[in-house]
């Protein structure tokens, strides 16, 4: 048995950070209920598939941005995942750091987009004000996180110890997990420990091109299938793929993008169908089995890297 974890990044973005006020009500309904011709295609149609396959997702909230527009927006997504009876838990993009009404560090000035880019004690004080915020707004105590954009490093896991916070995945081997300080000299896969934290990171494979996340929007469902069984059978521990709450829409956010809508459906059906061999779940309850050594990335056939290729050029009628 696989321990599989179908992660959503929950997000809010206003496409730039002018006349931020003006433009937030509409970017949140865009980027939270994702309201089409066809119905809502963010989190709403999100919840409803996984519901209908009795699937429970890890739904990292970003809550950072509550700061600049107040607690409700925030309480609104929290009980939306609390209605979909989904995992919620701690996600942080300090690019809202300087827009906050109220200063939550001391001297910002500008932005600092990762939180890499952030000192140990301000990071801890950054991962303490987002927890805050998720209870405040319904969410429970977070147990994991996952640094926006990946962009963490080896003090971050600091800072979620001192926040006790036991569980990370913020590692991604195609981004900066290679430069954090986390095991370096090494591509980790699979889930291991490091100073105190418990790390699940991207799963990711090679494509015969370049190495891959296992994303819905970047994989397709021909290739997920294979690095799911691929994983079983090479007694990996866990397999972690990543999804955003806007991520079934288009690039204008105006219509679903029907390949990755799909995508989606396509893999609730095979978890649901194979649920003897992994299991879907999340960190509430979780007893770590972690790797004691660590494998090399997953391998997908070249035949299935030119299939996507040939159907993500097919996208480009959804953008």
């Amino acid at each position: 048995m696989l321990d599989v974890f179908f992660s959503v990044d929950v997000e809010v973005w206003c496409d730039g950070w002018d006349n931020l006020d003006e433009k937030f009500p509409e970017a949140f309904r865009r980027y939270v209920y994702g309201p089409t011709a066809h119905g809502d295609y963010a989190l709403p149609y999100t919840l409803r598939v996984l519901e209908d396959h009795g699937l429970t997702g890890v739904f990292f909230v970003e809550p950072l941005f509550s700061t600049r527009f107040g607690s409700q927006p925030l309480q609104e997504i929290v009980g939306l995942l609390r209605e979909g009876k989904q995992e919620i838990q701690l996600h942080l993009h300090p690019e809202w750091v300087d827009e906050s009404i109220e200063p939550l560090l001391e001297n910002i000035e500008g932005k600092r987009q990762h939180l890499r880019y952030y000192t140990r004690s301000e990071q801890e004080i950054l991962v303490a004000a987002g927890k805050r915020l998720i209870a405040e707004a319904g969410g429970g105590e977070c147990a994991a996180f996952r640094a926006g954009s990946f962009g963490f490093n080896r003090d971050t896991l600091t800072a979620l110890v001192a926040n006790g916070i036991r569980f990370d995945s913020s590692y991604n081997a195609t981004i900066f997990g290679l430069d954090s300080g986390v095991g370096p000299g090494q591509v980790l896969v699979d889930a291991f420990e490091c100073d105190g934290i418990c790390e699940y990171p991207m799963t990711v494979y090679d494509d015969g091109t370049a190495l891959r996340h296992a994303q819905l929007t970047a994989c397709s469902h021909r290739e997920m299938e294979g690095l799911l069984w691929q994983a079983l059978e090479t007694g990996r521990r866990s397999f972690m793929i990543l999804s955003h709450n806007f991520e079934l829409l288009n690039t204008t956010r105006d219509r679903p993008d029907d390949v990755v809508v799909s995508r989606f459906r396509q893999l609730c059906a095979f978890l649901d169908r194979n649920r003897d061999s992994f299991n879907l779940r999340g960190f509430e309850g979780l007893t770590p089995d972690l790797a004691t050594l660590q494998p090399a990335p997953l391998k997908s056939p070249v035949w299935k890297t030119a299939m996507r290729m040939m159907e993500q050029a097919g996208r480009r009628r959804f953008r």
